[in-house]
């Protein structure tokens, strides 16, 4: 998790990252295959999806007050949440860092990872 206030003070509203280059690879294959306008328009034809990446968000929020409130980025969270779906690599961090069924869009990268990358595999060594 990262500070959501930076050592030199900057306001920081992202708290997860994926730091496994196999795993960005992968999901920057995703980003670019149009995957998340795909899951963007779906918030707006599915209020039970709205739904949940909105609990999704306040999910984040709250889990990031547990380190600091930052006044400055009250509200904010990350990856477009809750009403877009700007950055898999946050969602897909958030996904691995919450756990099943806590961001589903999250949950559906991370399932779409699946036939170039899964949790284990970072640990197998560098990027081929």
């Amino acid at each position: 998790m990262t500070s959501p206030r930076l050592p030199d003070g900057t306001p920081f509203p992202t708290l997860y990252y994926l730091t496994c280059p196999k795993a960005a690879a992968a999901i920057g294959t995703l980003e670019s295959s149009g995957l998340m306008r795909g899951m963007e328009a779906r918030l707006a034809d599915e209020p039970e999806l709205a739904e949940a990446y909105r609990a999704a968000h306040e999910s984040y929020l709250r889990e990031r007050d547990t380190l600091d409130h930052v006044d400055e980025i009250d509200g904010i969270s990350a990856g477009g949440m809750p009403s877009r779906v700007k950055c898999l690599h946050v969602l897909v961090g958030h996904a691995l860092a919450a756990g099943p069924g806590v961001n589903p869009l999250g949950d559906e990268a991370l399932a779409a990872l699946a036939p170039w990358w899964q949790p284990s595999s970072c640990a197998d060594g560098p990027v081929e």
